[in-house]
């Protein structure tokens, strides 16, 4: 089973992506890692003026979840990319993972969700689960 974590990248979000994906990897499940081959884009502030750009990182993204076969979606803040991330996995038939330790202030992520969870543990368990 390939999981890929998705979530806020922008304002140093990476980073809690990467740690997840850490945490995942050495719990032994397959992460699929979509900052690989420089997709690294969390320094750029501004898309209006990177529209190719903007098009290869989400062609990137879309082919990640479209051969992965779990998403596990950060939801404690709002994010425009992990919105549209989980639209188009639901829409793939992939299971959605809500991780947050913080409250959802939005009912979407949730809605589209077939888990919800609030720790690392929890996420742990589920994920054993699914498979």
């Amino acid at each position: 089973m390939k999981v890929i974590v998705c979530g806020p990248v922008a304002y140093g979000n990476i980073q809690r992506i990467k740690e997840l994906q850490s945490f995942l990897r050495q719990n032994g499940f397959k992460v699929v890692d979509q900052f690989q081959r420089g997709m690294d884009y969390s320094d750029v502030k501004d898309f209006r003026d990177k529209r190719e750009l903007a098009v290869s990182i989400v062609k990137n993204d879309l082919y990640n979840i479209k051969n992965c076969d779990v998403m596990v979606a950060i939801c404690d803040q709002p994010s425009f990319g992990t919105a549209v991330e989980i639209y188009y996995a639901k829409k793939l038939g992939k299971k959605i993972v809500v991780f947050s330790e913080k409250s959802v202030a939005s009912p979407w992520p949730i809605a589209f969700s077939d888990y919800i969870v609030k720790s690392r543990e929890e996420l742990v368990k589920v994920l054993s689960e699914i498979i």
